[in-house]
């Protein structure tokens, strides 16, 4: 596969037709912007978090499973907020409160979130059936190579 080769076929589209493909270079395609933002380890956490409702900072960080560092968790919001997808809102109080909430752009992504999960949930057998396999091939290779 070339470094700019972006198109996904599945079975059932007409044959050689891409179901999402990047008429434009890598660069200005997009797909890489938000891969970029959902694919690291909190961001998604974050938004499955917010789609509940208006949280304050520990709150959310605390109901974020693994233990996300205070620092983190900030640099993981500001980058969800200039993204537009997390509005922040400081309060004037002693000391000052922070909220976090979705924006209508962050709700949007709650759904697509979602069918991952789904998905997630649906073929985690045949996901694990075939780490099992894997591991199972790896070290009959492995055995066979140290003989």
């Amino acid at each position: 596969m070339s470094a700019g080769h972006t198109a996904i076929t599945t079975p059932g589209a007409a044959e050689g037709e891409p179901v999402i493909s990047c008429e434009t270079p890598q660069d200005e395609c997009g797909v890489r912007d938000v891969l970029d933002r959902l694919g690291d380890k909190w961001s998604v956490y974050v938004v499955v978090e917010l789609a509940s409702g208006v949280l304050r900072f520990k709150e959310l960080q605390r109901r974020i499973h693994g233990g996300i560092s205070q620092r983190m968790l900030t640099l993981t919001v500001r980058r969800l907020e200039r993204d537009g997808l997390v509005k922040r809102t400081v309060h004037p109080t002693v000391p000052p409160q922070v909220e976090y909430e979705l924006t209508e752009l962050g709700h949007s992504l709650t759904h697509l979130v979602k069918t991952l999960a789904d998905w997630s949930i649906a073929h985690r057998p045949d996901i694990a059936a075939a780490r099992r396999a894997y591991d199972g091939r790896a070290a009959q290779a492995e055995a066979g190579a140290t003989r």
